[in-house]
């Protein structure tokens, strides 16, 4: 018995073989299709360890086959000391028996799949004839967002800030080679958003912040809030929602996590599986401001890891993990150890007292 491993440079071949438009058109598709069978679902709000410096995440989910878990961290200074703000993996197991099927690496998928869940919503909550994309925070997600809403949704001009001009800089490299898509350096987010028809929050900072306010917003825009994912940090300020439509994943979690948590409990919000289902609207009028706020749920790394699994099969990716004892006899958890077979003659004694075995010390 083993569990498939897929590493960083898999999932790599997956999309260089496939292709970054194909992959998003493809794995936007598996979330949707899981996103509609909602009430299949065993769901709850991830457990999150908080510290100063981040946090640490576990997101469990399950159907009636599968059950996948994601870790996650979230620590904005990372970069300081040359690691990435996040680092992810997870697992995908058999429910029938528990067996983890594959364990993957979710740091780069994640990435993915949080552009394709941004760039699906949008198609449902964006106007038709959006083409200009403000992004602001333009750290080691922009690159995904930007290239899943202009293949997805036909976005032709990204407009970006970023407090940090070598963000910025990295950005408008990969970016430049695109064809179709023009790219705007702008001073400040005020300038990035003035004229978007979709704008992009996604910052790393830890704390509540205020990137779009009020006088930002203009009639029709769709905002897609990404940075906002735990308690105490945010990027819109409440007048933003107040005079939006606000679509969530899960509400229980956002309106602890999301942009929401500034909010009273009664506020109206829709989750975006109804949108999917038709049992909801997505936006209503070309006037209308949509936001959605989006923090990540464990359904999007569920449908990840089934399309991350069906693919390293088709395309032979990845290897076999000994993760999970192979036994002759399966109660025989003891004999894996490995020891010496007992010397004859130092049996268990019947029909005597035994005394107390002495524990001796360790040698110093």
């Amino acid at each position: 018995m083993t569990t498939r491993l897929l590493l960083t440079p898999d999932v790599a071949r997956v999309v260089r073989h496939d292709g970054l438009a194909h992959s998003f058109q493809t794995l936007a598709r598996y979330i949707a299709d899981d996103y509609v069978r909602w009430a299949e679902f065993d769901k709850s709000a991830r457990v999150a360890n908080h510290s100063d410096e981040g946090v640490i995440e576990l997101m469990p989910i399950s159907d009636a086959a599968l059950y996948t878990f994601k870790y996650v961290n979230g620590h904005p200074k990372n970069h300081l000391v040359g690691l990435p703000t996040v680092m992810a993996f997870g697992v995908l197991a058999d429910v029938a028996t528990g067996t983890p099927q594959v364990l993957s690496e979710l740091t780069l998928s994640t990435a993915l799949r949080t552009a394709a869940t941004s760039a699906l919503a949008a198609q449902h909550l964006a106007r038709r004839d959006s083409r200009v994309m403000a992004l602001i925070g333009n750290g080691a997600q922009a690159e995904f967002q930007a290239l899943a809403f202009h293949h997805l949704l036909g976005i032709t001009q990204i407009r970006l800030f970023d407090v940090d001009p070598a963000a910025t800089d990295k950005l408008v490299r990969h970016l430049s080679r695109i064809e179709g898509l023009t790219v705007v350096r702008c001073r400040d987010t005020a300038e990035a958003v003035r004229g978007a028809d979709i704008v992009t929050t996604v910052t790393a900072d830890k704390r509540n912040a205020t990137i779009l306010t009020p006088e930002m917003v203009e009639p029709g825009m769709h905002i897609n809030g990404v940075g906002g994912d735990c308690p105490g940090k945010t990027e819109l300020h409440r007048g933003v929602l107040e005079r939006a439509s606000v679509f969530v994943e899960y509400e229980p979690q956002s309106r602890i996590e999301g942009d929401l948590q500034q909010m009273p409990a009664d506020f109206p919000v829709t989750e975006f599986w109804r949108v999917l289902r038709g049992e909801a609207a997505g936006r209503r009028s070309a006037e209308e401001v949509t936001v959605f706020d989006s923090v990540g749920f464990a359904l999007e790394d569920f449908a990840t890891l089934r399309w991350l699994r069906d693919r390293a099969l088709a395309l032979g990716l990845g290897r076999d993990l000994a993760l999970v004892p192979d036994m002759a006899d399966p109660k025989d958890l003891f004999g894996e150890l490995g020891l010496p077979a007992q010397p004859q003659g130092l049996g268990i004694a019947t029909g005597a007292a035994t005394p107390a075995p002495v524990i001796a010390p360790l040698a110093a």
